[in-house]
């Protein structure tokens, strides 16, 4: 009979395509890592996974196991989180997404919150751009991503606005700007800008809002492009340049350190989004973190009563 811990495991190896990384991850040592695949690949008779010199790939017995695991292993899970959900019990394994800085930063504190609530649940974080996070959430890999808006959304996944976090214009201290707090749109043009690829959140964001005052974000002075608000932070600390990050990096990261540049009229928003898929089968664990974030988990006082 098949076991679903041993399934589990697999499905850990699968992910990492590294038996040293899946045994980190699961708190096990290597040689269990590699006596459970064994025994799996005993009961079906066949390799699982191919390895190539230090390349470790899936086999095709690997990849036709790969989703029937996920269900199985889904379905074991959410048996034993019913079963305590009789009993007025939430514990289990939330797996989470994001792909946005101010998630990045407001999710630990949400995270601290609801595990107060619920101190037998272990959630595991990851951070992946936004098109493989998608993947990943209807393969059924995690139960939800934080996330800006998704574009061409199957129907089936749904989304809850999280946060609505300012864009800011931060400035060097020796910066002009840095010593007048507040520029004309146009002005824009005159300085050297550090930017977000054009796939990001805040990037879209910039560009939609500097065309209400006419002004096309390409014809901004772009020096360096860079993959995350952090490394803009970074970057305007040391002098190279201005740019637009999240309120939340800014505050996090160099408050005090950076000059935050007020754009008269220019205001900028990055909405924040929980998404699900509809068609995982989630349990009593999924259900109460997504109600927990709708009642505005992040700002709940963690020492409350649970509701």
């Amino acid at each position: 009979m098949l076991n679903p811990n041993q399934l589990h495991i697999f499905l850990v190896a699968a992910e990492t395509l590294n038996f040293s990384r899946a045994a980190e991850r699961l708190n096990l040592s290597q040689p269990s890592i590699t006596q459970h695949i064994h025994l799996l690949e005993a009961h079906f008779n066949a390799p699982l996974f191919v390895r190539s010199g230090r390349k470790l790939t899936l086999s095709p017995t690997g990849v036709a196991l790969l989703p029937l695991a996920r269900q199985i292993v889904s379905l074991s899970l959410r048996t034993d989180e019913v079963m305590d959900a009789l009993r007025g019990e939430v514990h289990g394994e939330l797996r989470i997404v994001c792909t946005t800085s101010p998630g990045k930063y407001l999710l630990p504190v949400l995270l601290a919150n609801f595990m107060r609530l619920y101190p037998h649940v272990h959630a595991v974080c990851e951070v992946y751009p936004r098109a493989m996070a998608m993947q990943r959430l209807e393969q059924g890999g995690v139960h939800f991503i934080f996330s800006s808006a998704i574009e061409k959304m199957d129907r089936n996944i749904e989304l809850s606005k999280f946060i609505s976090d300012p864009v800011v214009l931060i400035a060097p201290f020796q910066h002009p700007w840095a010593h007048r707090g507040e520029i004309a749109p146009e002005e824009l043009l005159g300085s050297r800008f550090i930017l977000r690829e054009e796939t990001s959140g805040t990037y879209r964001v910039v560009c939609s809002g500097l065309a209400q005052f006419g002004i096309n974000i390409h014809n901004l002075q772009n020096i360096l492009t860079v993959g995350n608000s952090e490394a803009i932070a970074i970057a305007v600390q040391q002098g190279v340049g201005v740019g637009f990050v999240s309120s939340q990096v800014y505050e996090n990261m160099v408050a005090g350190k950076v000059a935050k540049v007020t754009v008269t009229g220019l205001e900028l928003h990055q909405d924040v989004f929980l998404i699900r898929d509809r068609l995982q089968p989630y349990g009593s664990l999924q259900s109460a973190f997504w109600e927990f974030v709708l009642a505005g988990g992040a700002e709940r006082n963690p020492d409350s009563a649970r509701y």
